[in-house]
């Protein structure tokens, strides 16, 4: 499929070549959830804890004799019916992550790439840097492709520079072309392709991509 690509002033410049097997897919929305709801699970910090009767700081001492009182037996004050007392069946730490197979990780992230792109929120961008690092050069970068939102900008390679211009602006996300994240991709209203990160995802995930990770 062909798309406008767009200098960094953002007028349209020429158009290039998109591989149909990384851009032109079928939508998948199943699969999209079950990526999205993975990445969410492994993000989980899981370090909720509750003390239970036995952890609780207090006396194990009886509050009061067994017999003759006429109020309930009591073991001891750390019982979960008193106040101050342990917990019921409350929360402790626990791993959260699990791991879905690769393909259908790799699958997923090109179905959110091709929902993009047919729905133009994906624009291919030439390949601009921060190099003073400076987070007001880039915003005024990011105003010629349209108002301030949820924006995500794929990189061709670890650029620091512009890594730190982009830190700062709290609507915006960088990812690099060899580390998406289906979460960051599908909700993301514009989402920035630079030309090189295009043709570095059509060599990665693309059907060469895909047979030699099979090799290996």
């Amino acid at each position: 499929m062909k798309a406008t690509v767009y200098s960094i002033d953002g007028k349209e410049a020429r158009t290039m070549e998109l591989d149909d097997a990384v851009f032109g897919l079928p939508v998948n929305e199943d699969l999209i959830w079950y990526a999205i709801n993975n990445e969410l699970a492994n993000k989980r910090l899981g370090t909720a804890c509750t003390k239970d009767r036995g952890e609780v700081h207090g006396s194990n001492a009886k509050p009061y004799k067994q017999k003759g009182t006429g109020r309930a037996r009591r073991g001891d004050k750390k019982s979960p019916l008193l106040v101050g007392g342990g917990t019921i069946f409350g929360p402790k730490p626990r791993d959260f992550s699990y791991s879905i197979p690769k393909k259908a990780k790799r699958l997923a992230l090109k179905t959110i790439l091709s929902l993009k792109a047919q729905s133009q929120t994906l624009m291919v961008v030439e390949d601009f840097s921060i190099e003073s690092g400076k987070t007001g050069e880039l915003a005024r970068t990011l105003n010629n492709f349209g108002p301030p939102g949820r924006t995500v900008i794929v990189l061709k390679d670890d650029d620091p520079m512009l890594k730190r211009a982009a830190a700062n602006i709290p609507w915006l996300s960088y990812l690099s072309y060899n580390r998406l994240r289906a979460h960051d991709l599908f909700y993301g209203r514009r989402v920035l392709l630079l030309e090189t990160a295009a043709k570095n995802l059509s060599a990665f995930y693309g059907e060469g991509g895909a047979a030699k990770e099979a090799g290996a």
